[in-house]
Order: C-alpha cells, then sequence, then structure tokens
C-alpha cells in the first residue's frame, strides 16, 4: 500500500507539473520521479516482513496458564511415597502451628503450566498444546487487550499433543487468526514463532522453515509424532502451543516440541510444528 500510495503521489506531481509548465520550463522526467520516490524511501522506515507477520498475528495470540491445587498435589505425592506400614498418629493436644485451618491452605492453587494458544475462531476458540494444560485444575488465558478469562477443554488429539480450549469470556473485538494450507509450504520460507517464552511476551522469532514431514520422540521415549514441520526461529518452554506464521501472519503450524539431547530444555537451533491441518481436524474444523 505504501508503494501504490507513493506511485500515486509521484504520478499526481508529474501531472500536476506538467499541467502548470511555463515556457522554457523543463518538462519532469521518469528520472526526477525515481528520485523523488527513492527520497521518500530514505526518510521513511518501513517495517520488516517478520514486524508486519507478528502484528498480523498478534491479536489472535493468547497466554495460556494451568493451575493445579496444592491438596492434589500432596495427595499424589503421598500416594507415590507412602510407607508399606501405617505408622499410628500420636495423641494429645495439636502442636504449635497445626490449629489453622488445613483445608485452606491445601486449596491454595499453584501455577503448573505456561504456554500459548492461538484463537482459531472468533467465538473463542482456542488451540494449544495438551501438555500445556493435562492434569490441570484450572485453566486461565490471557488475550491481547489484557482480558483474563477461565477456560475448559473440549477437544483432545493427543497423537498431535494438541488440546482445543473454550474461553468463557472473549473480548469485543476478537479477532481469529487465518489458517493457510502447508501444501506449498518448502524448506527456506520465512516463518515467525510468537508465543510466551518462559513466561515472557508475547514474543516473535523469525527463522526459516528447516524440514518436512519429520519425526519427534519425547524425551521420556512415551510418545513419537510424525509429519512435523522442522523450524529454526528460536523456541523455548512456553513457545508451547504458539502460532507458527508465513510472513503474511498465516498460521501453518502449533509449536509443539524443540530438540535438545540434554536435560536443560532450552533451544539448540531445531523446532517442530503440528501442521495446521492437523490442528485444525482436532478442532472440527475442515482441512483445506
Amino acid at each position: 500500500m505504501m508503494w501504490a500510495a507513493i506511485a500515486l503521489l509521484a504520478a499526481l506531481l508529474a501531472t500536476s507539473l506538467t499541467l502548470n509548465l511555463r515556457p522554457g520550463q523543463r518538462r519532469i522526467t521518469q528520472q526526477d520521479i525515481n528520485a523523488a520516490v527513492l527520497k521518500t524511501l530514505e526518510t521513511q522506515q518501513l517495517p520488516s516482513e517478520y514486524a508486519k507477520a507478528y502484528d498480523n498475528v498478534r491479536p489472535s495470540v493468547v497466554r495460556v496458564v494451568s493451575f493445579v491445587k496444592k491438596s492434589r498435589l500432596k495427595d499424589e505425592f503421598a500416594s507415590k511415597h507412602a510407607p508399606r506400614t501405617a505408622k499410628p498418629k500420636p495423641l494429645g493436644p495439636a502442636q504449635g502451628g497445626q490449629d489453622r485451618d488445613p483445608v485452606v491452605a491445601e486449596d491454595e492453587e499453584i501455577e503448573a503450566g505456561v504456554g500459548t494458544g492461538v484463537v482459531i475462531v472468533d467465538k473463542g476458540i482456542i488451540l494449544t498444546n495438551l501438555h500445556v494444560v493435562s492434569g490441570a485444575d484450572r485453566i486461565q488465558v490471557t488475550f491481547h487487550d489484557g482480558l483474563e478469562s477461565s477456560a475448559t477443554i473440549t477437544g483432545v488429539q493427543a497423537e498431535n499433543d494438541l488440546a482445543v480450549l473454550q474461553a468463557a469470556r472473549i473480548p469485543d473485538d476478537m479477532i481469529a487468526a487465518t489458517m493457510r494450507s502447508t501444501a506449498d509450504l518448502a524448506p527456506g520460507d520465512k516463518v515467525v514463532a510468537v508465543g510466551f517464552p518462559f513466561g515472557i511476551g508475547p514474543s516473535a522469532s523469525g527463522g526459516v522453515v528447516s524440514g518436512l514431514k519429520r519425526s519427534f520422540r519425547s524425551p521420556e521415549g512415551k510418545q513419537e509424532m510424525s509429519n512435523l514441520i522442522q523450524f529454526d526461529a528460536a523456541a523455548n518452554p512456553g513457545n508451547s502451543g504458539g502460532p507458527l506464521v508465513t510472513m503474511d501472519g498465516e498460521v501453518v503450524g502449533i509449536v509443539t516440541a524443540i530438540l535438545n539431547p540434554t536435560p536443560a530444555r532450552t533451544f539448540l537451533g531445531i523446532g517442530f510444528a503440528v501442521p495446521i491441518e492437523n490442528a485444525a481436524q482436532a478442532a472440527g474444523l475442515p482441512p483445506f
């Protein structure tokens, strides 16, 4: 649009100068127009491709936080470490510090995980990773305008580590992301990963598609996924469930894993995303 505006202004300028040309005045040339356009470009900073892609998808990206109750964590820990023979409890008055209501403390929630989601239907339907919300007692999403809402899991595609959420409340100007087929996606295509790495964000990182139809096995060896998009845009814990987008800001995948043979769980240069065709099917949407 900026190029079109520049061209239009140049054309109007040329027409105006031609119509008002006095005898003896030099007619404006194509070189004059080119010089004016170049001068405009030198004085105006154009946004990068990555910046435009980020701006297009940003209104559809949400922060996803899962919470669990302390009481449930305590019960799970006790069941795993329970002694084989129960010991009798001591009788007598309660010890100091034990007179407060234990239910209140144990019902407190703690943050279990932070990830990312992307709105794919403007009614508040969100795609994210299953491992971000699995086992949560409560799920909270934060939209681009700061609105916070509880959310519930309405669909699961475990083989692709995908979950579908429905937000209880949505912004008045909710915008769903545009999804694009991966049929013409090729290694070398530029992409942007948007999310909340380590809870910081929204953050954007740029790179390219490194490969297609890749396979990935989780570090624990419990699950193997296939037909994944390999990319080299930086992704870290917290990016899980976020969109992988093209330079048009269209979603082609859902970031789901990074390859790191060490326990650090940090980015070493290889990330994986589930193609949006699979993700759309998890939400009950027809494939492209």
